[in-house]
C-alpha cells in the first residue's frame, strides 16, 4: 500500500445496521470482514497483442472466447496457438490462482467477466483483450470463482467501464474496484464449497435437460417419419401439401398483417412478432409489442387465436412453428412474416404438425425454397406447396401426446433449473456479503 493510502473501511450512515455488522461503501458487511481495493491485494497486467501472422503456431494462447461463459480454466487442450518470444512467455504466463478479466465486450454484461486458472499452464499466454490479476494467495482460489460474480461487484465493474464501439474496462479502473472479504481462508473456503455445490446441482440439471432433449429428438426422428409406428397403427401415410391441409382456403392459410412502426405502442392489441415464434414452442420476449386499436381497425387486421398454428417464414430458421397458447391477451394480431395455419381439427392435429415443423428435414425443405440474400424467407405460396406425409388423425394425436408429455417433462426441468439459478443468485448475495455466515 502506498504512503498516504489506507484501506477503506467503515463509513458513517444513518441506516440501521444490525448488531455485529458495519456500514461500508459496498454495503453492510460483518464487523470482522474488510473491504479492499483490488490494487491492495494483487497486481494487474494487460495481455499480449500480436499480429495476425503470429497465430496458428507456437505457444498455447487464452483468447477472449475461452473466458466467456466459464469461471475457470483447467486445460490447454482447446486453446489456440501464438508465436511468442521467451520474454513474452515469462511476462504473460498463467499460474494457478490467476484471475483473468475480460477487458472488452460488445455488451456491458460481458465486460469484466472472470475465469480462474486452476492449474499452472505451462508455456501459455493470454490475449490483449484480457487482463490478468495475480493476488499471491490472498484470496482462496475456489472463492475467486464466485466473489467476482457477486451482483454488487458486477455493478461496480460495469459502472467503471467505458463505452465506444465496445464496452471496455482498463486495469486502472479495475484496481480501484472494492471487494468485501471474510477474515479467514477457512470462511472463504466454506462459502466457495456451498456455492460450488449449488453450481454442481445446476450443471446436473442442465445435463439432464440436454439428455431429455436428445431423447425427444430421437423420438421425433422415428415417430414423425413413420420409421417407428405406435402399437395399433398401420397403413401408409398420406402425401399432402400444407395448402391442401387448409382445404385451399386463404382464411385457413393466411399471413399476418403489414404493420409499420408508427402503429406500434405499449398497450392495446397485442402484436405477435417473428421473435415470439420458437422452434416448436411459443417464446415470450422481454418487451411486449402492441398496436393501437385504431390501427387494428384501419388496417383491417386479422385476429390470431389461441390454438392457431403460427409458421415463421423468416429465418433463422425459416419454417419454425408453434401452436399459440393462452398468453393472457384479449385481442392478438401477428406480423406479415408469420403465416396463420388453421387446418381442420377433424383431419389434422396441430401439435403433431408443430413438431413435424421442428425437424431438420423440414428446415432443409423450407431452406431449399427460400429466397433473399440479407434476410432469407420463404413465400407463403412456396410454403403452401411443400409436401409432407401425415398419418390418420388418431395416429397424429397419439404421436402428439407422447411428444407433448416429453415437452412437459423438459419444461418442468427447465422451471426447476430457473429456480435453482435464482436460489444460487440469492446464495451469492447472502454469502458473499456476509449476510449469512457459515462459520
Amino acid at each position: 500500500m502506498s504512503e498516504g493510502q489506507t484501506s477503506h473501511k467503515s463509513t458513517n450512515s444513518s441506516t440501521l445496521v444490525p448488531l455485529g455488522y458495519k456500514q461500508t461503501e459496498v454495503g453492510v458487511i460483518p464487523e470482522d470482514w474488510e473491504v479492499y481495493y483490488l490494487w491492495e491485494i494483487g497486481k494487474f497486467k494487460n495481455g499480449l497483442n500480436k499480429d495476425n501472422q503470429a497465430f496458428g503456431h507456437g505457444s498455447k494462447f487464452v483468447n477472449l472466447m475461452d473466458v466467456f461463459g466459464v469461471n475457470r480454466i483447467i486445460s490447454t487442450e482447446q486453446l489456440g496457438l501464438v508465436e511468442c518470444t521467451s520474454f513474452e512467455l515469462t511476462a504473460y504466463n498463467l499460474r494457478s490462482g490467476d484471475v483473468i478479466f475480460v477487458r472488452s465486450s460488445v455488451k456491458p454484461s460481458g465486460v469484466g467477466l472472470t475465469a480462474v486458472v486452476e492449474n499452472d499452464l505451462s508455456e501459455t499466454v493470454y490475449s490483449g483483450f484480457l487482463i490478468r490479476f495475480r493476488d499471491g494467495g490472498f484470496i482462496n482460489n475456489a472463492f475467486k470463482k464466485h466473489c467476482f460474480y457477486e451482483e454488487g461487484f458486477r455493478k461496480r465493474v460495469v459502472g467503471s467501464s467505458s463505452v465506444s464501439a465496445n464496452t471496455n474496462i482498463s486495469q486502472d479502473s479495475l484496481k480501484k474496484l472494492s471487494i468485501p472479504l471474510p477474515p479467514t481462508k477457512a470462511e472463504q473456503e466454506a462459502i466457495a464449497e456451498a456455492l460450488s455445490d449449488a453450481d454442481d446441482f445446476i450443471v446436473s440439471l442442465e445435463q439432464l435437460i440436454a439428455k431429455k432433449r436428445h431423447i425427444k429428438q430421437g423420438a421425433m426422428q422415428e415417430l414423425l417419419t413413420g420409421k417407428k409406428r405406435l402399437p395399433g397403427f398401420s397403413g401408409e401415410w398420406k402425401e399432402t401439401s400444407l395448402l391442401d391441409l387448409a382445404l385451399g382456403k386463404k382464411e385457413l392459410f393466411d399471413d399476418g398483417d403489414w404493420i409499420e412502426s408508427e402503429h406500434i405502442t405499449t398497450e392495446g392489441v397485442r402484436l405477435i412478432q417473428t421473435g415470439n415464434i420458437g422452434i416448436g414452442k411459443y417464446t415470450e420476449t422481454d418487451i411486449k409489442k402492441y398496436i393501437f386499436e385504431a390501427s387494428f381497425l384501419a388496417l383491417h387486421c386479422k385476429e390470431v387465436h389461441e390454438g392457431d398454428l403460427l409458421i415463421c417464414r423468416l429465418a433463422d430458421p425459416a419454417g419454425r412453428a408453434c401452436v399459440l397458447p393462452n398468453i393472457g391477451e384479449t385481442k392478438i394480431v401477428t406480423s406479415v412474416d408469420v403465416t396463420i395455419f388453421r387446418p381442420p381439427s377433424s383431419t389434422t392435429n396441430k401439435i403433431f404438425l408443430a413438431n413435424m415443423f421442428s425437424t431438420g428435414e423440414w428446415f432443409i425443405s423450407v431452406s431449399d425454397r427460400s429466397g433473399g440474400t440479407t434476410h432469407k424467407r420463404i413465400s407463403r405460396g412456396a410454403l403452401g406447396r411443400l409436401i409432407i406425409k401425415v398419418p390418420e388423425l388418431s395416429e397424429q394425436t397419439a404421436i402428439a401426446s407422447i411428444l407433448s408429455d416429453m415437452d412437459a417433462e423438459i419444461d418442468a426441468l427447465e422451471t426447476k433449473l430457473a429456480k435453482a439459478r435464482q436460489i444460487k443468485q440469492g446464495m451469492m448475495h447472502n454469502l458473499l456479503t456476509g449476510k449469512i455466515r457459515l462459520i
